[in-house]
């Protein structure tokens, strides 16, 4: 296979990355599929590129580094805190671009000042992006995925509708279209006529025994298959969260908070505006949030030039908390991108949750903008 030569300025990135106390880690190029395909978000699912082994286990190409990172250090039961350098190629389908590119980044683990280690990492990402690429007008927006999942448990909603939209955070279509089945339930589609009677009814038992028969009709085992009990509580679920209508006032604060988009100087601020309109009691988040501009400020970050936007998110599931982007040149290109991910290392079988927090830079386009196209 030919290599892929890295940028002529790697070594001095290599460099810079391990100067911020963060060695570099080697990571197997051919991984296992299956922690990708649970966590990494449908976006990039559909651009891994898989294979098999020899005895069927699901392998993919390196798609990107902080599913590796994490788990590497779950198996060898490194102490805490612990930060990783990377830089190496990953391999996955764009629309622009090739499907072989280098990422370098910093995955920051177990460090308990949240607020301090978020701000550490923006600020790294951002100072390496003006290193290398000096000069450039830089582009900083930045997110949080837990004020709004404090604002969508606020609202009121079932458990299941406050899951479903905070997997939406970030697409901006597919909140839209949440949003639309909250205000107008009736247009979700109906049950299946031969279990509607049952569901409305709310008639547990004579719904299982229905859905028992029709799995010995048709030949379902349900030592293969989930059981009647099980497929009953799923339908019923579902028909609650399909009939479950937001309010105007609810939906009207919702839209408020996704309309968010002021610098981060003013961001608290708006914030606090916003729960005191709305009613809704997200002191807890706030809180945070405000820690994270404070650290920023004590990095000496210029928060004016870091704007937040409340609806905004990255493609990757595993995301918990705050969320940035830094962009520069004419077509205003991603550059590097980060965020915290917490529940995603109990996940892949950290015995105890470990706070985690990082960012990854994409050498193509800095390369792009370097050349200053």
């Amino acid at each position: 296979m030919i290599q892929l030569a890295a940028p002529d300025f790697s070594a001095g990135l290599a460099s810079a990355l391990e100067a911020l106390e963060a060695p570099r880690v080697d990571i197997p190029v051919i991984q296992p599929a299956e922690p990708f395909l649970d966590m990494a978000g449908e976006d990039l699912r559909r651009r891994i590129f898989l294979t098999e082994s020899e005895t069927g286990e699901s392998l993919c190409l390196r798609p990107e580094f902080t599913i590796p990172v994490c788990s590497a250090h779950i198996a060898q039961s490194v102490a805490t805190p612990r930060r990783y350098s990377y830089l190496g190629q990953v391999f996955r389908q764009r629309r622009e671009g090739g499907n072989e590119f280098y990422q370098a980044g910093v995955e920051d683990l177990g460090e308990p000042d949240e607020a301090r280690a978020d701000a550490r990492a923006l600020s790294e990402a951002r100072a390496l992006i003006a290193q290398f690429v000096p000069g450039a007008d830089l582009s900083i927006i930045l997110g949080d995925q837990s004020v709004f999942e404090a604002v969508v448990a606020g609202l009121g909603l079932p458990a299941g509708w406050q899951k479903r939209l905070v997997h939406a955070f970030g697409n901006a279509q597919a909140l839209e279209a949440m949003m639309a089945r909250l205000a107008s339930p009736d247009s979700a589609a109906r049950p299946d006529p031969s279990v509607a009677g049952f569901l409305a009814t709310e008639d547990v038992a004579g719904l299982e025994a229905h859905i028992e028969q029709v799995m010995q009709e048709t030949g379902y085992s349900t030592h293969a298959s989930r059981s009647p009990a099980e497929i009953a509580a799923r339908l019923i679920g579902k028909q609650s969260l399909d009939s479950t209508r937001l309010s105007a006032a609810s939906l009207d604060a919702l839209k408020a908070f996704l309309a968010l988009d002021v610098p981060l100087d003013r961001a608290a601020s708006a914030l606090a505006g916003f729960a005191r309109d709305a009613g809704l009691d997200i002191s807890g988040a706030q809180q945070a949030f405000k820690a994270r501009l404070d650290a920023l400020s004590e990095r000496g970050e210029d928060l004016g030039a870091i704007h937040w936007r409340a609806a905004f998110g990255r493609p990757l599931d595993y995301y918990t908390g705050l969320v940035f982007e830094v962009s520069a040149g004419s077509n205003n290109l991603v550059l590097a991108g980060g965020g915290r991910y917490d529940r995603m290392m109990t996940l892949l079988g950290a015995r105890e949750p470990i706070p985690a927090v990082g960012f990854s830079l994409w050498l193509d386009r800095i390369e792009t903008v370097r050349a200053g196209k």
